[in-house]
C-alpha cells in the first residue's frame, strides 16, 4: 500500500483558499443552500486526497473522526424539535407569548430580550437550550410587535452566548477550562468576565438605542394576537411547569438530552390531561411539528413549528460540514496551518492573537465548536507555558474564538442550530449578534494591551506542566 503523503504548508493554505472561494461563490454568489456547496467541496477534496496518496480507508476514517463530535449535538437537535412541538401543542409557548406581550414595552424589547437571555443562559448553561426555548418565544413576540427579525435574532443569540460564557454549567466553558489546564472553572469565569462584561454592556446599549429609536408598534395587532392565543390555547401559569422542570434539571446539572426530554414529557402529559389529546395526534405532531389550524393565518404561522422533521435539514448540514472537516484533519491541512502559526509567537499579544485566529480558522474549516477548542488548545498550550502566560488567558481565547465564533459560521454547528430553530438565515442574524463579535475582538485587544500582566504564578505553572505531560 502506498504510504499517505503529508501535505506542505503552502499546499494546505492553497486548499483552504480554494475551498473558501468555492463555498463563497456558490453560497453567496449563487445563493445555493449550504449543503450542496459543502458536499461538492468535500467531493473534490476527497478525490484530491486519494490523488495525493491517502487510501480510501484513511479518508473514510477521517470522515468517521470528523462526524463523531457531532453525534450528541445532532441528537440534541432532534430533542429540541420534539421540545418545540410539545411546548407549542400544549400551550407552553403561547402562554409565555401572552405574558410577554402583556408585560413587554416594544421600545425596550431588544434590550429586554438580550438581558433575559443573558440571565437564563447563565442559569441553564446552554446557549442551545436558551435559544430553543426563550428564543423562539421572543421571535414570535417580536414578529407581533413589528420588530426587525435580524435585530430580534441578534439580541437572542448575543444573550445566549453571554450566558454560555459565564455559566459554570456550560459544556464549552468546562471544556475550555480543562484543555487550558485551569484548576478552577470560576477562575476562568472571572477572567473571561473582563471581556464578556464590557462586550455585554456595549451590546445592551446598542440594543437599547436601536430599539428605542426604530420601533413603532401596532398595539391593535398585539391585542388581536393576545385574544387569538387565548381563544386557541389554555393560557395559565400552570403551563409554566415544563419550564420550571427544564431549569431545575439544568441547575442540577442533568445532561442536555434527559433535560430536554423531561421538559417535553412534562408538557405532553399536561396536554393529554388538559386538552384530552390522543397519542396518535401527539405522535404525528412530534414527528411533523405542531400545526394550528385557526381562521387567523398570522397566528397559525407564529405558533406552528417544531417536530423532528424540522431539524433534518440542519442535521444534514452538520453531517456534510463535519465530514468535510474530518477529511481536512485527516489530510493534515488543519495541523499544518495551526502548527505553522504556533511557531510565530514571541509575545503574549501575538500569542493571544494567533491562538484566537487558529480557533476561528478551525471553526470555518471544520464547523465544530469542540474541535475549535481542543485543537488550538492542545497546540498552543506549550507556547503559553513557555512564555509564562497564565492558563486562564488560554481558556478565555478558546471560549471566545472557539465557542463564540461558531455561532457566526453559517455551516458551524451553532450557526446551523440558530438558523434552524429561529427560522432565519445565518446571513440575517450574524451581523446583528453584536456580543459574539465584540467578545473575541476584546480578547485580542486586551491581549496586546495587557499581555505583559498575564504572567503565571508558580502554582499555575505546575498545573500547566502536568496538563502538557498528559496531552503528550
Amino acid at each position: 500500500m502506498k504510504k499517505a503523503s503529508r501535505l506542505t504548508f503552502l499546499e494546505s493554505l492553497l486548499i483552504m483558499l480554494v475551498m473558501f472561494s468555492m463555498l463563497g461563490i456558490m453560497m453567496i454568489g449563487f445563493n445555493m443552500t449550504p449543503q450542496i456547496p459543502i458536499l461538492l467541496t468535500f467531493t473534490i477534496l476527497l478525490f484530491y486526497g486519494r490523488f495525493r496518496g491517502f487510501s480510501w480507508k484513511e479518508l473514510q476514517d477521517g470522515i468517521v473522526t470528523g462526524v463523531k463530535p457531532g453525534i450528541i449535538p445532532m441528537i440534541i437537535f432532534i430533542m429540541i424539535g420534539v421540545l418545540v412541538s410539545a411546548w407549542s401543542m400544549s400551550g407552553v409557548i403561547p402562554t409565555i407569548m401572552v405574558y410577554g406581550l402583556e408585560l413587554l414595552n416594544a421600545r425596550f424589547f431588544l434590550f429586554t430580550v438580550f438581558v433575559s437571555c443573558c440571565l437564563v443562559g447563565v442559569i441553564v448553561g446552554s446557549c442551545f437550550t436558551t435559544i430553543s426555548t426563550l428564543g423562539i418565544v421572543f421571535m414570535g413576540i417580536g414578529q407581533v410587535m413589528g420588530i426587525n427579525t435580524a435585530l430580534t435574532a441578534g439580541s437572542i443569540v448575543s444573550g445566549a452566548l453571554f450566558g454560555n460564557n459565564l455559566s459554570p454549567l456550560s459544556g464549552t466553558t468546562n471544556l475550555s477550562t480543562g484543555i487550558a489546564g485551569v484548576d478552577n472553572v470560576f477562575d476562568h469565569i472571572k477572567t473571561i468576565a473582563h471581556t464578556a462584561l464590557p462586550a455585554a454592556i456595549i451590546t445592551a446599549v446598542i440594543f437599547l438605542i436601536v430599539g428605542h429609536s426604530s420601533v413603532s408598534p401596532d398595539m391593535s395587532s398585539v391585542h388581536h394576537i393576545i385574544n387569538a392565543l387565548n381563544n386557541n390555547f389554555f393560557i395559565s401559569a400552570w403551563m409554566l411547569i415544563p419550564i420550571i422542570v427544564l431549569i431545575a434539571c439544568a441547575i442540577l446539572q442533568v445532561p442536555a438530552i434527559p433535560t430536554l426530554l423531561a421538559g417535553s414529557v412534562t408538557a405532553i402529559i399536561m396536554h393529554v390531561f388538559i386538552d384530552h389529546a390522543t397519542l396518535t395526534t401527539i405522535s404525528k405532531q412530534i414527528m411533523n411539528g405542531f400545526q394550528l389550524n385557526s381562521p387567523d393565518k398570522k397566528i397559525n404561522l407564529i405558533v406552528s413549528g417544531g417536530g423532528i422533521t424540522s431539524m433534518l435539514s440542519s442535521i444534514s448540514l452538520i453531517l456534510v460540514a463535519l465530514t468535510l472537516g474530518g477529511v481536512l484533519i485527516k489530510m493534515g491541512v488543519v495541523d499544518n496551518l495551526v502548527g505553522k502559526m504556533s511557531q510565530r509567537v514571541d509575545s503574549p499579544g501575538k500569542l493571544i492573537l494567533l491562538s484566537a485566529l487558529s480557533a476561528i480558522g478551525i471553526n470555518f474549516l471544520v464547523g465544530e465548536q469542540y474541535l475549535s477548542i481542543i485543537l488550538p488548545g492542545t497546540t498552543f498550550k506549550k507556547n503559553f507555558d513557555e512564555q509564562g502566560v497564565r492558563p486562564v488567558f488560554l481558556s478565555r481565547v478558546l471560549a471566545t474564538g472557539g465557542a463564540d465564533i461558531n455561532a457566526l459560521v453559517p455551516w458551524g454547528v451553532t450557526g446551523i442550530f440558530i438558523s434552524g430553530v429561529l427560522g432565519v438565515s445565518p446571513l440575517i442574524f450574524i451581523p446583528c449578534a453584536f456580543y459574539v463579535w465584540l467578545n473575541p475582538l476584546l480578547t485580542i485587544i486586551f491581549g496586546f494591551a495587557f499581555g505583559k500582566n498575564y504572567n503565571q504564578v508558580p502554582s499555575e505553572r505546575k498545573i500547566s506542566v502536568k496538563v502538557n505531560q498528559q496531552f503528550e
